[in-house]
């Protein structure tokens, strides 16, 4: 048998490609679906979850390239003709789901790859080039565009697939051609000769744009995205105002650092240059817990298991600003979260430039004491440290 087609029949090559390909997406399917299902209530659970998507995005990936050099190699190919090119809409929905496959056999996997790019943490890719793409940004809200499309992408795959196959039982048991014999490996007796509708082709580049934007229009609304969160906070009057700023976190998840912030939190800040018996004023923070983003672990860091949003959905953290060695500063006090109150002193660096003040800190808590993620004892699943980082700027208001 050949390794190049010929305009009656497949070579050995396309033939390779395609039943790979096909053990590859059906293998893929159902074990996302088992990924997705699977518990992590507890460390162990979550480990073996974790597995199962490394397994899953690892072999997406390797379809990706498959179907890269499967389509490299058809366009070197002649193409083999239709075995019943005279019944017209069988023909046109033939080269439909054909085009409708190629398309989601590039483009399913690599909207996963690209999700994957731009979230951190958890289920990494297992190869040595790393988790991130070129310019693919660690962004929540470019991840939860290409999360979506590949929500949607896959459904056309899974029911392109459910045609395909449908189509091939139908051409092998009802109409007994060589249609599926042709594709399998050896000599066949097909002799197809009739053409494939250009029409067919353009449908399917059609349906794939609708999917495109519709994916992306669920993916601009936020679908799980937490934009800012729903808990409302009201902002108390402060001395300084804080103009701009960040509240972000960083853990270890399964010996990877998974990073994110806090996108609702209001400050009231009283602060003098020169102390007062020892103290340069007060601070009280006030965090919506729900509106963290931490990549793809964002519903279980807000969940009953962690940070428990529902129940205690407002962190506090109240300190007294003293001053520190070497000019710096600390911020001495409570922080309340997740039903526990734990002293805490950050330590920052304030920079003062009339009006204006721009402090950075960073301070390590443990999670365990504020009993967060009892379940998950190990720290080589969840890590027992968690890093907060601030940087906010923030202008003397005239009356101060």
């Amino acid at each position: 048998m050949p390794a190049a087609n010929s305009p009656t029949a497949y070579g050995e090559v396309a033939k390779f490609f395609h039943w790979a390909t096909a053990l590859l997406i059906l293998t893929l399917i159902p074990l996302g679906i088992i990924a997705e299902e699977l518990p992590y209530d507890t460390g162990e659970a979550l480990a073996l979850k974790a597995q199962v998507f490394s397994v899953h995005k690892t072999l997406g990936v390797l379809v990706f390239f498959v179907a890269l050099a499967r389509i490299l190699w058809a366009l070197t190919q002649v193409r083999p003709g239709l075995l019943h090119s005279d019944k017209k809409a069988e023909a046109f929905l033939a080269t439909l789901v054909h085009w409708l496959l190629y398309l989601s056999i590039v483009l399913v996997p690599l909207s996963g790859w690209l999700h994957h790019a731009a979230t951190d943490g958890f289920a990494p890719i297992w190869w040595p080039f790393g988790q991130s793409l070129p310019f693919v940004p660690k962004s929540e809200a470019v991840s939860h565009v290409f999360g979506a499309w590949h929500w949607v992408l896959t459904k056309v795959l899974i029911g392109s697939l459910i045609l395909h196959i449908l189509g091939a039982i139908k051409h092998h048991v009802i109409d007994k051609d060589a249609t599926l014999r042709r594709m399998w490996f050896g000599a066949s007796d097909a002799a197809g000769m009739g053409h494939h509708p250009k029409s067919g082709a353009v449908a399917g580049l059609a349906v794939y744009a609708v999917a495109l934007v519709v994916a992306t229009v669920l993916g601009l609304s936020g679908g799980d995205a937490r934009e800012g969160g729903t808990t409302q906070l009201t902002a108390a009057p402060s001395p300084w105002t804080v103009q701009e700023g960040s509240i972000g976190i960083a853990v270890q998840q399964l010996n990877s650092e998974v990073s994110g912030q806090f996108g609702q939190w209001s400050a009231v800040i009283e602060f003098v240059e020169t102390p007062v018996e020892g103290s340069h004023g007060r601070a009280e923070v006030s965090i919506a817990v729900d509106s963290l983003t931490l990549g793809s672990v964002t519903s279980q860091a807000i969940g009953p298991d962690f940070m428990q949003a529902e129940a205690h959905p407002v962190a506090t953290f109240t300190a007294d600003l003293v001053p520190a060695e070497a000019g710096a500063y600390l911020a001495v006090g409570e922080l309340s979260l997740a039903g526990a109150t734990v002293p805490v002193e950050m330590p920052f660096d304030l920079t003062l430039e009339g009006d204006t003040a721009h402090a950075v800190g960073q301070v390590a808590l443990d999670r365990r004491d504020f009993n967060i993620g009892e379940k998950y004892p190990d720290e080589g699943t969840v890590g027992f440290g968690v890093t907060v980082t601030i940087d906010v700027t923030a202008t003397r208001t005239p009356e101060s």
